[in-house]
């Protein structure tokens, strides 16, 4: 059962709530002050690399499978993925333990697709070259990844996908969030798009996330200190993607 909302708004699914819960008590996702690649101070911070056990990476792989199984139902016209891809090293273990999950749920859909990653640094002994497990030369190819800030790493991931021979025909990640690209003044009033909302206008490729940051301030009302909600709303208020 998904739990329940005031005002008529629609419920936010169970897996959302159950890998937001799981983030919170793991401290996965903490509050404070963090500077980013772009230089911002957030007042939260996603690390999935602490995902480190066995009921943790459960918990992600159930929340990536769901967000995956909604997306395809959503988007009915897109090919289904013949692979999904964990860009190096993040990646690695979430497309794994994520494909084990979404065979478990139907493995008559799922029991034959497949997963690879890149290597950072080419291998020139044994087998050679950039890619580990599935070819993706003609594969309709699935990436799955943590988190996007600026975007350089889903750009990165698009073109090792295209060189290989492949086609990314999706992208999900664990959190949007929700913030507009950095500019020449990032303390101005400008509307700009999001990295995500960027990567689908300039590569027309549909992207997906567990959560949002909309979600984590609904997930926090009443739960988080007044101080830490505060700081979300301003962030979000201030850094808001026009997307």
């Amino acid at each position: 059962m998904c739990p329940t909302t005031e005002g008529g708004a629609l419920p936010t699914p169970d897996h959302k709530t159950g890998f937001l819960q799981a983030c919170l008590s793991a401290n996965i996702l903490t509050f404070g002050t963090y500077t980013l690649k772009s230089g911002r101070q957030s007042p939260y911070f996603f690390n999935a690399g602490s995902f480190q056990d066995a009921d943790l990476l459960s918990a992600i792989a159930t929340a990536y499978a769901h967000t995956i199984i909604d997306f395809l139902a959503d988007n009915p016209d897109l090919p289904r993925p013949d692979v999904l891809f964990g860009p190096a090293y993040k990646g690695i273990p979430l497309a794994c333990c994520t494909l084990l999950e979404l065979r478990r749920i139907d493995s008559t859909k799922w029991g034959r697709v497949k997963y690879s990653f890149n290597r950072k640094e080419k291998k020139d002994h044994g087998e050679g070259g950039g890619i580990v497990g599935a070819a993706l030369r003609d594969a309709n190819v699935f990436v799955i990844d943590d988190v996007v800030t600026a975007g350089t790493a889903m750009r990165e991931t698009i073109e090792i996908v295209k060189r290989e021979g492949g086609k990314v025909v999706g992208f999900v990640v664990a959190v949007d969030r929700m913030e507009k690209m950095p500019g020449a003044n990032d303390d101005d009033d400008e509307p700009r798009p999001s990295a995500m909302g960027q990567i689908r206008k300039e590569y027309g490729i549909p992207t997906a996330s567990i959560v949002t940051l909309d979600n984590l301030i609904e997930l926090l009302g009443g739960r988080g200190s007044e101080q830490d909600m505060e700081r979300l709303q301003d962030y979000r208020r201030r850094y808001l993607a026009s997307d």
